[in-house]
């Protein structure tokens, strides 16, 4: 069983590139125990792509959980509805 829920649901909007992203993550626990990353992004709007890992241990689904979630934060972003500082020093890399 999972110690405790891990989701995620992130968003980029830049409209003068004309970019509106998502980025969403859960962690579940799979019929056998394993704990399950499961990613989706795309378009917003958009059905978008998917992916699953699957791990024997839950502290390694939140590692990569957490790697992720810095990676997005780097590339801009956001909770839903939340805009990108003027005074941020994230810059997309």
């Amino acid at each position: 069983m999972l110690a405790q829920p891990y989701q995620l649901y992130v968003e980029r909007r830049d409209a003068s590139r004309n970019m509106a992203r998502f980025y969403a993550m859960s962690i579940e626990q799979t019929l056998f125990g394993q704990a399950c990353l499961i990613r989706r992004w795309g378009r917003i709007g958009a059905h978008g792509q998917s992916m699953q890992h699957s791990f024997d241990r839950e502290n390694e689904a939140v590692q990569l959980f957490l790697d992720l979630l810095r990676q997005k934060r780097k590339r801009g972003y956001r909770p839903k509805g939340k805009p990108i500082s003027s005074d941020s020093s994230t810059h997309e890399g």
